[in-house]
C-alpha cells in the first residue's frame, strides 16, 4: 500500500534532476530543455535590461530638467501700466522684495530674479537663435548642471565680464572660452522712426554642457544687470525662478508660494512643462513591461511542450515508481521539480546577463556605434547625450516573480497527468 511521505522529499529532487539531465537515448528531453532555458534566460535578460534603460533614461531626464531649470517659475500676470495708452506689462518692479518673500517660504532653497529674452547670437558668417537668461552669478553658481558641468571651457568665475553659453551652440558658432559673439535683439533703442535692433559683442567666458541638447543649443546666461540694460528692463525683472528641496512635491508648495508673491502671481512648475512627457514615459514604462512578459510567457510555454514529451517517454518508469509506492503527489511534484528546475536556473542566468548588460550599456553602445558607423543615439531626437541605464531593485525582483511565477504555473498541467497515468496501463506491454 502506498504511504505517504514529505513534500518535496531529498528522492523527489534526485529522481527529477535525473530526468532533466537524462539524454535523448536514454528517453529524456535534453535538447527541449535547453531551449526552455535559453529562452526564458533571454526573456528575462530582455526585460531586465529595457526596465534598467527605462528607469535611467527617465531619471536622467529628470535630472537634466532639475539641474538646470527652475522647480517652479513665478512670474505676473499682465497688468496695465499706462492706462492712457492701454499698454500692459508682466514685468515685476518689486522682484527684489518678491524673491525675498518666496525664499522665506519652508521647502524653498532659492528664489532668483531673471531676465529672458530671445536673440541671434552670431560671429563671422555663422548665426542661430538663442535665448539669454539674465541672472546673477550667485544665483548662476547654484545651478548645479551649469555651475559644475562635465564639460567646461572657461571659468565661470569671471562671468560678471561676459557671457556664458552652451556647448551645442558654441559648437555650432565655432565658439571658444575667450571669443566675442554678437547678440541682436529686435526689441532695441526706440527712435522716431520707430525701434531700431540692438546689438552688442560679448566676450564668451564660460562654455557648459547642462546634458540636455536643447539647452545647451540654445542657452545662454548674461549678468543680471547687463541683461536689464539689454532688453529694456530696467528695474524690473521678467519672472522669479526657485528652487525647492523636494521637486517631486512641488505642488505642495503652490499656496505658500502664490501667497508670498502677492496679488497677479502666477506659476508654472516642472512638471506643468514636462508633466505630459513624464506621463508619456509611464504609460510607455507598462506598455513594455506587458509585451516583454508575454516573451516571457511564450518562453515558459516551452516548459509544458518538454514535460509533455518526458512524461510520455517516462511512462514505464512511472508505472514502476507507483508500483514501489510513490503517491500521485510524489510523481507529481517530481514533475513539477523538472519545470521548476528549468524556470529557476533559466531565471538565474536571465538575471545574470541582464544585470551584467545594463551594467555595461555605454560600452554595449559603443559596439553597436561602431558597427553602424556612428549616430545610434541622436541627442537630437533623444535629449540627452547617452543611453543610460538604472538598475532598480524592485525591477529585478519583478522579473523573477513574474518569470518563476510562469515558470511554476505551466508546469502544473503536465505534473498532474504525469501524476494520473494509471500504471496498469503504464505497465501493460513491457
Amino acid at each position: 500500500m502506498a504511504t505517504r511521505t514529505a513534500p518535496f522529499s531529498g528522492f523527489e529532487f534526485l529522481i527529477a534532476w535525473r530526468y532533466l539531465r537524462a539524454r535523448r537515448a536514454e528517453g529524456g528531453v535534453s535538447v527541449m530543455t535547453w531551449i526552455s532555458l535559453i529562452g526564458i534566460m533571454l526573456g528575462v535578460a530582455a526585460l531586465i535590461i529595457t526596465l534598467a534603460v527605462r528607469a535611467g533614461f527617465r531619471a536622467e531626464f529628470v535630472d537634466t530638467i532639475l539641474g538646470s531649470n527652475a522647480h517652479v517659475t513665478v512670474y505676473s500676470a499682465p497688468m496695465e501700466v499706462a492706462p492712457e495708452t492701454g499698454i500692459f506689462s508682466s514685468l515685476m518692479p518689486d522682484y527684489a522684495a518678491r524673491a525675498a518673500r518666496i525664499a522665506q517660504v519652508p521647502g524653498v532653497t532659492r528664489a532668483a530674479p531673471l531676465i529672458r529674452g530671445q536673440v541671434m547670437a552670431t560671429m563671422n558668417d555663422r548665426s542661430n537663435v538663442a535665448e539669454v537668461y539674465g541672472i546673477s552669478y550667485e544665483n548662476l553658481m547654484t545651478i548645479p548642471r551649469v555651475a559644475h558641468s562635465a564639460q567646461i571651457d572657461g571659468e565661470i568665475e569671471s562671468f560678471g565680464q561676459g557671457i556664458a553659453m552652451g556647448s551645442e551652440l558654441a559648437r555650432e558658432l565655432g565658439v571658444a572660452a575667450g571669443d566675442t559673439v554678437k547678440l541682436i535683439s529686435p526689441n532695441g533703442v526706440k527712435t522716431p522712426f520707430g525701434v531700431s535692433p540692438r546689438v552688442n559683442a560679448y566676450t564668451v567666458v564660460y562654455v557648459f554642457t547642462a546634458g540636455r541638447w536643447d539647452i545647451d543649443r540654445t542657452r545662454i546666461y548674461m549678468p543680471f544687470a547687463e541683461a536689464q540694460s539689454f532688453f529694456n528692463r530696467e528695474g524690473g525683472a521678467d519672472e522669479i525662478e526657485v528652487m525647492v528641496k523636494d521637486p517631486e512635491h512641488v505642488d505642495d508648495l503652490t499656496p505658500q508660494l502664490i501667497a508670498a508673491g502677492g496679488a497677479g502671481t502666477m506659476l508654472w512648475s516642472w512638471r506643468d512643462a514636462s508633466g505630459s512627457f513624464l506621463r508619456a514615459l509611464t504609460m510607455e514604462d507598462n506598455v513594455m513591461f506587458v509585451i516583454l512578459s508575454v516573451l516571457v510567457l511564450i518562453a515558459t510555454m516551452n516548459i509544458t511542450s518538454g514535460l509533455i514529451m518526458l512524461v510520455k517517454n517516462k511512462g514505464r518508469d512511472i508505472g514502476i515508481l507507483r508500483t514501489m509506492g510513490l503517491t500521485e503527489g510524489s510523481v507529481m511534484r517530481v514533475f513539477f521539480l523538472c519545470g521548476a528546475f528549468t524556470g529557476t536556473i533559466g531565471t538565474a542566468l536571465g538575471v545574470g546577463l541582464g544585470v551584467l548588460f545594463a551594467l555595461n550599456i555605454s560600452h554595449v553602445m559603443d559596439a553597436v556605434n561602431w558597427v553602424s558607423g556612428g549616430g545610434a543615439w541622436d541627442p537630437s531626437i533623444r535629449g540627452i547625450y547617452e543611453l543610460p541605464a538604472k538598475l532598480l531593485p524592485w525591477d529585478v525582483a519583478k522579473a523573477v516573480v513574474l518569470a518563476l511565477g510562469l515558470s511554476f504555473v505551466v508546469t502544473i498541467f503536465p505534473a498532474r497527468r504525469a501524476a494520473r497515468l494509471n500504471p496498469v496501463e503504464a505497465l501493460r506491454y513491457e
